[in-house]
Order: C-alpha cells, then structure tokens, then sequence
C-alpha cells in the first residue's frame, strides 16, 4: 500500500512521535498550524471516518482518550480543537484516518 501514514506506523518514513500503543501512533504535524499540532492516526489503516463502522468504531474512542492525555501532558489548559477532515471536500489530503491534535493558542470559528 502506498500510504504515507501506514508508511509512519511501520517505521518506513521517520516521525516525531509523542505517543505509540497497539492501536495508535501519534506524532508532530510537519507544518504545525498552533503551537501543538500532533495527528493521531490508527495504526490499522481505514480510509477517513466516512469507513468507520460497527467493527472498527471502537478506535475512534481510544484515540479521543489518547488526545485527552496528550492535551494534559502538553499543559492544554485553556483548551484544545480536535479535526477529522472528510473527503477532498473537506480538506483531506492523505486518505487514512486522522486527526489533528491543535492547541496552544486561541482557536477562531470558522477556522478558514
């Protein structure tokens, strides 16, 4: 498979990760849009949340417990965004299933 993603998890592309279990990886964005920017990806590869289903749900609740915990060891306070851009529509740019741990600064609405 030619994903960058899955490329991270099994070590092929080098990242700064912050957190990694059997589940998950988390690590920094490139190109950070807050002061934290981590993406928390699953280690199985699912295509966006538009593929989650009844048999691959449970990861999307153990990454929200995974950013909880990064959010407190990165001393987010005051406050944290999470994003899951959906489809080309959306802003997905690499088709497996993230996201973007933002935090760090006040977050505006609409983000842009």
């Amino acid at each position: 498979m030619d994903c960058v993603f899955c490329k991270i998890v099994s070590g092929e592309i080098p990242s700064k990760k912050v957190y990694e279990d059997d589940l998950c990886v988390a690590f920094c964005d490139l190109d950070p849009q807050a002061p934290v920017h981590i993406l928390i990806i699953p280690k199985e590869h699912i295509e966006s949340a538009a593929k989650i289903n009844s048999e691959n749900s449970g990861i999307v609740a153990h990454i929200f417990e995974v950013a909880a915990k990064l959010a407190v060891e990165n001393h987010l306070d005051a406050g944290w965004r999470i994003v899951c851009n959906v489809g080309a529509d959306g802003g997905q740019t690499v088709l497996h299933l993230h996201f973007h741990l933002l935090g760090g600064r006040s977050m505006k609405w609409p983000p842009g």
